[in-house]
């Protein structure tokens, strides 16, 4: 175990960044606590979670898998850029968010059509043993309020 809980989240960051510039289903899966659940809002900009979506229901792995991969199979990544907002640890050390801001543009290569994940994001950590693992996520929402968040070319 990373006797810096914050590196150690950081290093969770960096791993997920890295498992989807390499559209690799597995290392992006290693990532995921047995209970994860990843909230989806409708657009970035429905920022009431009354709104939200689970179309992912609780964490399965081959259900997950075949979600990701076919996303993986069908789009190009044509950018993943991630900036790490800020990194929070919980007072006892086993719990942690990584706060995100995302530009992830895929493109079908079927239809061309762009399929665009852009703002910022919480990334909620949980320390199992000596593993952290992410436990909860929700898609990224944009901000009109002056905020830097990554932002398209």
């Amino acid at each position: 175990m990373d006797a810096d809980p914050e590196s150690a989240i950081q290093a969770m960051v960096d791993r997920e960044t890295a498992a989807w510039n390499a559209k690799d289903a597995e290392a992006l899966l290693d990532l995921f606590h047995q209970d994860m659940v990843w909230a989806w809002p409708p657009s970035s900009y429905d920022h009431d979670p009354v709104d939200w979506e689970l179309e992912f229901g609780r964490f399965d792995r081959e259900r997950w898998r075949a979600d990701w991969q076919g996303l993986f199979d069908t789009h190009e990544l044509v950018r993943n850029e991630r900036t790490t907002r800020r990194i929070a640890v919980s007072d006892q050390g086993d719990a942690g968010m990584a706060v995100v801001d995302i530009d992830t543009l895929w493109r079908d290569e079927a239809t061309g059509e762009d399929f665009h994940w852009l703002g910022r994001t919480a990334k909620l950590y949980t320390l199992m043993g000596d593993d952290w693992k992410l436990v909860s996520h929700w898609g990224a929402l944009e901000f009109d309020d002056g905020r830097p968040v990554t932002s398209p070319d």
